[in-house]
């Protein structure tokens, strides 16, 4: 069976024992999957500190981003899963930075008991559109 869409994977790779894609292309739509700020060892970058988390997971994902030769002005959309919502207010001067100012993407925030990782703070995945 041919599948509809195509992986979207990195220059620096993809641990090949995760089951499944950074991201996804089907047509002009680029699904990016949830990103924690780990790193391709395993390791948990900016422990404690859901600034550097956020950082680092946006770094992560322009690299997927690039794969698809798009950056952040192709993201329409985020969510954002928190383990502690007091940390969400800390989080809106990355996404300024990142995404330049008005009008940002669409955003959800979801608050939730806990991630994959333990040390994780947060958890980001988003849409994007691709000019062709």
């Amino acid at each position: 069976m041919t599948k509809v869409y195509n992986a979207v994977v990195p220059a620096s790779g993809w641990n090949e024992k995760f089951t499944f894609s950074p991201g996804v292309r089907v047509g002009n739509l680029l699904f990016i999957s949830g990103m924690t700020a780990t790193d391709s060892k395993g390791n948990v970058i900016g422990e404690g500190d859901i600034v550097r988390q956020t950082e680092f997971i946006f770094e992560k994902m322009a690299a997927v981003l690039a794969a698809a030769g798009a950056d952040f002005s192709n993201v329409v959309e985020t969510t954002d899963y928190f383990v502690d919502l007091k940390d969400y207010d800390k989080t809106a001067a990355v996404r300024r930075k990142v995404f330049a100012g008005p009008p940002y993407p669409a955003a959800t925030g979801v608050r939730v008991a806990g991630l994959i990782r333990p040390a994780a703070l947060i958890e980001i995945k988003a849409i994007a559109v691709l000019s062709s």
